[in-house]
């Protein structure tokens, strides 16, 4: 296994990594120094058998020590210091612009944990010409399988969850969430998967150009992963493959849930009227009412839906005030 383009970029000014690597592990951190370090521990095993690649860590203006532990990292890491958090995409976006044409990119939160040859077995099932993203299992903590596979959104599963719940309607095979185990052991293509860990292929980086940068945090891998499928590339899940999540946070931040719920209606309208509009908020709404009492995160729900949306940027930059 071969790291090249590494070293760290010390007192440079902040701007795209120039790198030479067919493969380009991208990492985006925004005060990630409690999970970063044992994200970059488990990479030697994970690219195992990859073949040559560059690590870049895009640091969206952390106020702890998320860039100075990936520079100080024995594996030799490319920082990109962004200067401002601009959000998810914009930093997979800063990476890329180093990249060359043929380069794919693995995209990994800070949370994640490659296991042995994790990779090599995304690579393999990226290689067929069709691919775009490839993405692997994810287990949680517990070694348990990750629901991390979705259909696209409508209304029918959009209102059914309001009723029954994402897991419910998840494990009865109604919901926007992929629940049956049977599912993930199998390799086939998806509508998408989570972005907590996706390997984009250069083609797919060819045909479908940046990602979009106005989502901020959330719904930013389920736009993109569309124009993937729109482009004529396939998103295939890679059961070989694994990968371990930590993840979770939104569940307790009723500001990164509100980032979520406005980017879930900000992406349906995109591709929908304004009716069909206005019934997938009233699933929202009633997902919310019904919820309510439960907790603040529940309550957010409900009051994004019912107002005009805002820049998701400006949910969390409300929570700060």
């Amino acid at each position: 296994m071969t790291a090249v383009a590494g070293g760290t970029l010390g007192d440079r000014p902040a701007g795209p990594a120039a790198v030479a690597a067919p493969l380009a592990v991208v990492i985006v951190t925004y005060n990630s120094a409690d999970v970063l370090p044992g994200l970059l521990d488990s990479l030697e095993a994970g690219l195992a058998g990859a073949g040559p690649f560059a690590v870049i860590v895009v640091d969206n203006d952390s106020r702890d020590d998320s860039a100075a532990l990936a520079e100080a990292h024995p594996l030799g890491v490319q920082v990109i210091r962004s200067g401002r958090n601009g959000g998810y995409a914009a930093g997979i976006n800063l990476a890329a612009v180093g990249l060359p044409a043929g380069a794919d990119m693995l995209i990994l939160n800070p949370d994640i944990r490659l296991c042995p040859g994790a990779a090599r077995k995304l690579m393999d099932c990226a290689a067929n010409e069709w691919v775009g993203v490839a993405a692997p299992m994810i287990l949680n903590v517990d070694g348990s399988i990750a629901s991390s596979l979705r259909r696209e959104p409508t209304l029918a599963t959009t209102w059914i969850q309001a009723f029954l719940g994402p897991s419910l309607a998840g494990r009865l095979g109604v919901g926007d969430m992929i629940a049956n185990r049977k599912t993930y052991v199998r390799a086939h293509a998806v509508d998408w998967a989570t972005g907590a860990v996706l390997l984009v292929t250069a083609r797919a980086r060819e045909r479908v150009g940046a990602w979009d940068e106005s989502f901020f945090l959330y719904s930013e891998e389920v736009e993109y992963q569309r124009r993937v499928r729109s482009s004529g590339l396939y998103v295939m899940y890679a059961p070989d493959s694994h990968v371990t999540h930590i993840g979770g946070d939104y569940m307790q931040s009723p500001a990164l849930t509100s980032v979520m719920t406005s980017n879930q209606i900000r992406y349906y309208a995109r591709y929908h009227g304004p009716l069909a509009t206005a019934l997938f908020r009233g699933a929202l709404i009633a997902f919310g009412l019904l919820r309510a009492w439960r907790s603040r995160t529940h309550r957010a729900v409900l009051r994004v839906a019912v107002s005009p949306l805002r820049p998701a940027r400006d949910y969390m930059l409300q929570a700060k005030s």
